[in-house]
């Protein structure tokens, strides 16, 4: 899923001032036209088309944003939990709802001051009303401020999320760093791999793709620690919800020539993740540099080679 393409959320003013404009556009138009029509007969009609135009951009604008904001109750549940953790989720949906609820108000306000208008004897009166239909939609308008604030900072968060295909097979390579879970990934997908690179973790997450005759899978490679998860920083929460939510199987990396990390802790990482009762595979990176497997490994471990990383 991509949260790229999520438009910018305007200030309140925008909209304001984008529907008014609009609206005096056409008025203009309107007055133009040839007519036969008593005065206040032509003011009714102008300043109708003035708040009925008003009203319907604003609608618009409003339901716009609220439609194509992924609601976040129906998204997967990775991205719903990332979301929980990323920021303010109540917020979030409380901002929104106002927002629908402004909607509902510029149709009662269309409405009530439609009404007004049309029953008006003077053409006093209709300006009045007019001033007064102005007044209430700009200080409706206004209240949007803050919450319109709050959807663009979230909009903000969520496009930095990473694109990842939920509905794909996935596999994630997970491992300390810099033992060679990113060569693995290389040598996994073929010359069609797509990887790129995200501020998921504190290394950046990589996503590539092996594209077979009959599927296509997605590995996504999760360094990170396991300690509790509110003793997690938010990069190692980040990356158990991909391990949790998102990997159909794992693929642990050893580095047994212990440059990077003692192959204790390597050992100690790979029984937290198996806690999450994943199938779990091995694959021994930088052997070239060893002179035996040790055969505890051999005997302990599903090992496999990256060429077999998409059968398992």
């Amino acid at each position: 899923m991509s949260f790229n393409d999520l438009k910018k959320i305007e200030q309140y003013q925008f909209y304001l001032d984008k529907a008014i404009s609009r609206a005096q556009n056409k008025a203009s138009l309107a007055r133009t036209k040839t007519s036969k029509e008593y005065p206040i007969v032509k003011s009714k009609r102008i300043e109708l088309l003035k708040i009925n135009i008003i009203a319907d951009i604003l609608r618009q604008e409003l339901k716009k944003i609220v439609d194509e904001f992924p609601r976040i109750d129906d998204l997967d549940n990775f991205y719903r939990e990332l979301v929980k953790l990323s920021l303010d989720h109540g917020l979030l949906k409380k901002s929104l709802g106002s927002l629908n609820w402004a909607h509902n108000k510029v149709t009662e306000f269309n409405t009530l001051y439609s009404n007004k208008i049309n029953r008006a004897r003077e053409i006093s009166t209709i300006n009045g009303y007019r001033r007064e239909f102005y007044g209430r939609i700009s200080s409706l308008m206004k209240q949007m401020k803050e919450y319109l604030f709050n959807i663009e900072e979230s909009r903000k968060i969520m496009r930095k999320f990473p694109s990842i295909k939920t509905s794909l097979k996935t596999i994630a390579i997970s491992g300390f760093p810099n033992v060679g879970k990113t060569t693995l990934l290389t040598k996994v997908t073929n010359s069609k791999a797509k990887i790129a690179n995200y501020a998921f973790t504190t290394k950046g997450i990589n996503l590539g793709y092996y594209e077979g005759e009959k599927e296509k899978i997605q590995f996504i490679d999760t360094p990170g620690t396991l300690n509790r998860f509110n003793k997690m920083n938010i990069h190692e929460q980040q990356a158990y919800l991909a391990l949790k939510y998102l990997a159909e199987k794992i693929i642990y990396v050893f580095d047994l020539t212990e440059s990077s990390y003692p192959l204790s802790e390597q050992i100690k990482l790979y029984e937290d993740i198996s806690k999450l009762e994943k199938p779990m595979f091995v694959y021994l990176s930088k052997t070239d540099l060893i002179k035996e497997i040790p055969k505890e490994f051999l005997k302990n471990y599903k090992i496999i080679k990256a060429d077999m990383a998409h059968k398992i």
